[in-house]
This record gives structure tokens, C-alpha cells and sequence, in this order.
């Protein structure tokens, strides 16, 4: 079968070329310019087709979906309110991340929150709006005994777990396939082919260090969100995530730095919180806010949630006693810490000894005495210097205040001279 040409053969009249109606435009991502070679008919069709599909709204541009703000808002009224899970901490749909240093309770507190979405009941001194949902726990910590010991009294009188709350650990017979990518491929298609067939719309993953071998570099935690991010996405789940806190100065406030590993970690999830612990008291704990999407900032440095871990009889857990303070439960500097040495330097200074005095005093060189005065000059010239520019912005915008009143009488006063 021959194909008949579109230019006109001898005799023949010349016919208006036109374009099949079988052909799908919606796959063509032609250029707004087009080859001169084609016919003129052609090339406006092309041309008209291209950019009524470029045109269209809810297409997918490449890795884009765009369309106007305000359909994404009414898109967004038809969607149900994200409700607490656990207080102001985290949300439905949140990818949240709990962390803490080691020994403080971070499993026994994941625990606490599983079992209370399991039965849809609030934990004491918290808010729960949710409904009860299956809960799925990957527990990368901790061996069976260890988790009976938690829940039982001398491994008798078992605490009852909620029959939707699923436990998930790491089978010990496991091998893996020789057609997988890798081990961290595979455990993220197992936790999610796990989630699927329990059905959990909650996650708990105890902790983040199992799913990558190397969280504090932003090339290996910025895949390892990515991936929890599109499983929280395409199951519609809210994920608590469980991290470390490297060793840290618990003499000040904990902050988004504290978290093991890359700050990745942080920029990606929608919310985060903190366990802090009172060097006076073993058992008192206080949970602060670290991130917040979905609410303000309610429990800070000025008003943290304080706890007393305890087992009133076969459930280890987190009790509420009230709100607190940050400052209250840090630990007080040591004598041989940098901030201390500083206040005390800046103290002998202040009342007139020498640099040598003062380094015979605390019983340091002269020369780190010299170093630390500096220091304590210059941020204080920093104070100095901010205090002056605060003065001097002041006084020129009252002299900008007082050439404008003076320009407007004058103005005023030779206004009839000049309109004579």
C-alpha cells in the first residue's frame, strides 16, 4: 500500500492536507516551533493541538502537577482535618520523628502511643482526636524476653495489647534474594509489602539507624526519607520514626542540631519532638516540641511536658505530672566547662585583677586568660555595636520625621506667594 503524497501530482487538484483524528496529541511534547519543511496546514494544527494540551490543568509536567492555588485549597476542603494522635506532637499523615540520647524511654513511650491509638484512647495528661487504627511496630531494639519483662510483673500477670496492635522484627532465618538491589532496598519493600497485608494505617519504626547504615551523612538520609515520605503518601499513613541524639552538652536546651545525623533528617519530616532527662532525678523525663506543620509551637523551652517514667504494675510507661520548664531539668555547668571558665574570668576581671592574677587563680596559662578576655571584648562590642545601631537608626528617622514637618510648613507658608 502506497502512501499518497501531499504535494500535488500533475493535473491534480491541490487538496487541503489534514490531520488523522486517531492521533493522541496528548503524548506529543513538541517545541512551540516547528521544522519549516512541513506544510503550513500541518504545522498550525501541530502547533494549535500543543498548546491547547500545554493549556490544560491537572497534567502532569515531567515531575510537575500545577494548577491555580485555589483549586489546590478547594481540593483541600474535601480532604478530612488532620486529627492528634499524640497531643500537639504528632498528627495523621505526619511523618513525625522522635529522638532522644540512649536509655531515656524512647521505646517504652512509642509503646505507650501504639497501644493508645490501638484502642483509641488518649494517654493520661495527652490529647487523642484520632480514631482507633491498626498499629504496626518494626522493632529493630528489642528481643521477645526483653519486651515481656516491660509488660508483665516478674514474667507473670502479662499486660493485653490491643489485637490491632502488630508487631514486625527482623526474621533471623532471613537471606537476601540474589536478584535484590540491596539490603536497604529490600527492607523498605518489606516494610511496605508488611504494611499492606496488615493493613496498619499507623507505623512505628524503632529505630531509624536499621533502615540506613549511615543517617548522619545528607547523601544517605535524603534516600531514606524520600522513601518514607512516598510510603506515608501512597498508603496515606502517619509514621512515627525513632532516632539518636549523638553526645550532647546537657547542660543547654536540646535543639534540631541534637538529632543524630544529617539535619536532612529534620528538613524532611513534617514534625518532631524530644526527650530530655533531669540529672537530679533518674525517672523524671520532659518531652519538647522541634518541629511543628500542622500547629504552633506550644510545648518549648518555656513549657515542656514533664513525666515520670514508672510501673504501677505491668506497664512500663510514660505518667504525665505537669508543665515545666526547659532550664529547670538542664544540667548545671561543671567547673572545668568552657562557659563556666568564661564567667569566671569575666568575674576576676570585673573586679581588677591583672591577667596574671587570674591566671594564677584559676590555674591556666596568661595567655588563654588573654584569649578569653578577647572573646568576652568582643561580644561585647557585638552588644555595644547592636545598641548603637538601634540608637542611630532611632535618631535618623526622628531627624527624617523632623525635615519632613519642616518642609510641609514651609511649603504651607509660601503656598499664597505662590499662587499669586
Amino acid at each position: 500500500m502506497q502512501t499518497k503524497p501531499l504535494s500535488p501530482q500533475p493535473g491534480e487538484a491541490a487538496a487541503q492536507p489534514t490531520i488523522s483524528p486517531k492521533i493522541n496529541f496528548a503524548d506529543l511534547t513538541l517545541p512551540t516551533t516547528m521544522r519549516k519543511g512541513l506544510p503550513e496546514a500541518i504545522r498550525e494544527e501541530l502547533l494549535r493541538d500543543n498548546q491547547e494540551y500545554w493549556a490544560q490543568e491537572d497534567v502532569a509536567r515531567g515531575l510537575f502537577l500545577f494548577r491555580p492555588v485555589t483549586k489546590w485549597i478547594a481540593e483541600s476542603k474535601n480532604e478530612p482535618i488532620p486529627k492528634m494522635l499524640f497531643s500537639e506532637f504528632w498528627h495523621e499523615g505526619e511523618l513525625c520523628i522522635l529522638f532522644s540520647d540512649t536509655n531515656l524511654g524512647k521505646s517504652v513511650l512509642a509503646i505507650q502511643i501504639g497501644d493508645s491509638i490501638s484502642r483509641g484512647r488518649p494517654i493520661p495528661g495527652f490529647k487523642m482526636e484520632a480514631d482507633a487504627q491498626k498499629v504496626m511496630y518494626f522493632d529493630f531494639e528489642m528481643s521477645k524476653k526483653q519486651l515481656e519483662v516491660r509488660y508483665a510483673v516478674d514474667y507473670k500477670e502479662h499486660f493485653e495489647f490491643h489485637p490491632d496492635f502488630y508487631r514486625a522484627v527482623i526474621d533471623p532465618d532471613f537471606d537476601l534474594p540474589e536478584d535484590s538491589v540491596g539490603y536497604e532496598q529490600y527492607l523498605a519493600e518489606s516494610l511496605e509489602s508488611s504494611v499492606v497485608a496488615s493493613g496498619a494505617k499507623v507505623l512505628i519504626i524503632d529505630n531509624l539507624t536499621y533502615l540506613r547504615n549511615e543517617t548522619e551523612k545528607a547523601h544517605s538520609a535524603l534516600p531514606l526519607m524520600k522513601q518514607l515520605k512516598r510510603l506515608k503518601t501512597k498508603h496515606r499513613l502517619s509514621i512515627l520514626a525513632l532516632a539518636h541524639t549523638p553526645k550532647r552538652d546537657k547542660s543547654k536546651p536540646i535543639t534540631r542540631n541534637d538529632l543524630h545525623g544529617s539535619k536532612m533528617l529534620i528538613n524532611f519530616c513534617d514534625s518532631a519532638f524530644a526527650i530530655g532527662e533531669n540529672p537530679k532525678d533518674k525517672d523524671v523525663r520532659y518531652l519538647k516540641q522541634i518541629k511543628q506543620r500542622n500547629t504552633g509551637e506550644l510545648y518549648g523551652s518555656e513549657n515542656v511536658c514533664v513525666c515520670v517514667i514508672s510501673k504501677p504494675h505491668n506497664f512500663l510507661q510514660y505518667e504525665f505530672t505537669g508543665f515545666g520548664r526547659e532550664w529547670d531539668h538542664l544540667k548545671e555547668p561543671s567547673e572545668g566547662s568552657p562557659d563556666h571558665l568564661l564567667e569566671k574570668v569575666r568575674e576576676l576581671h570585673d573586679v581588677g585583677m591583672t591577667q596574671r592574677e587570674i591566671a594564677a587563680e584559676l590555674a591556666i596559662s596568661a595567655a588563654k586568660v588573654n584569649r578569653l578576655l578577647k572573646k568576652i571584648a568582643f561580644s561585647f562590642g557585638l552588644s555595644a555595636f547592636s545598641s548603637f545601631n538601634k540608637l542611630f537608626y532611632s535618631l535618623c528617622s526622628h531627624v527624617f520625621h523632623l525635615r519632613t514637618r519642616y518642609l510641609e510648613r514651609f511649603e504651607r507658608s509660601f503656598r499664597p506667594a505662590l499662587s499669586r
